[in-house]
């Protein structure tokens, strides 16, 4: 705020599921752009609005640009999972499971619940967890094959968000003390060497309990 406070009113965030690979070659896409007052995104919503290009108007902030961030995090699971070829079936439930484990994390920073069942979050989530231009995914792919994070980084032109929105998401999550089991399993991966199949079967070993129980 002490940098851009005088224009806060004026800035807005664009995020969905948006792959540049497919965007620039004008194939149909929707995406959300959020901003602190409505007639700040409608105008933005009218410049960017194509016949090929949706804009769809929000004014959560706060969740549009947290679960930018944090499916980056559900999709470095869900590339593990397809390393390991552990089929649709585990696939489906990371990204389940993982939209959940997205909406509690913005809930508990001041987001709308209602942002992770639209494109921001849901929209962003799949496209991200299940395309072959996806660097999270394919990031995901590489950790199952035995390559380390920082052997990653070295050997890759490519920018791994998720790398480092787990260890950020991961800190606040146990400051607040919010389960994030799969945050948290994709932590010990990164930073404490555990293989991915260990994080798997101690993942599927929790507690069972009751889906509906949101927070």
């Amino acid at each position: 705020d002490e940098v851009v406070g005088h224009i806060t009113e004026q800035l807005a965030i664009l995020s969905g599921p948006n792959h540049a690979e497919e965007i620039g070659r004008d194939l149909p896409a929707a995406t959300v752009v959020a901003a602190r007052t409505v007639p700040t995104a409608e105008q933005v919503q009218q410049a960017l609005s194509t016949v090929n290009f949706r804009v769809y108007v929000n004014e959560d902030m706060t969740g549009v640009e947290l679960a930018a961030t944090t499916k980056n995090i559900i999709a470095l699971a869900a590339g593990i999972a397809d390393g390991m070829k552990l089929g649709d079936n585990c696939k489906s439930a990371l990204l389940t499971r993982g939209l959940h484990e997205m909406t509690k994390f913005g809930v508990a920073m001041g987001a709308r619940r209602e942002t992770y069942a639209g494109l921001a979050g849901m929209g962003d989530l799949i496209t991200t967890c299940m395309s072959r231009h996806s660097r999270n995914r394919a990031a995901g792919q590489k950790l199952a094959a035995g390559e380390t994070m920082d052997y990653i980084m070295n050997h890759s032109n490519m920018v791994v968000e998720g790398f480092f929105a787990v260890k950020t998401v991961y800190e606040i999550a146990k400051a607040k003390e919010l389960d994030l089991p799969i945050t948290e399993a994709l932590y010990e991966v990164l930073y404490h060497q555990k293989s991915p199949q260990t994080a798997l079967m101690e993942l599927m070993g929790r507690n069972l309990k009751d889906e509906m129980f949101l927070l």
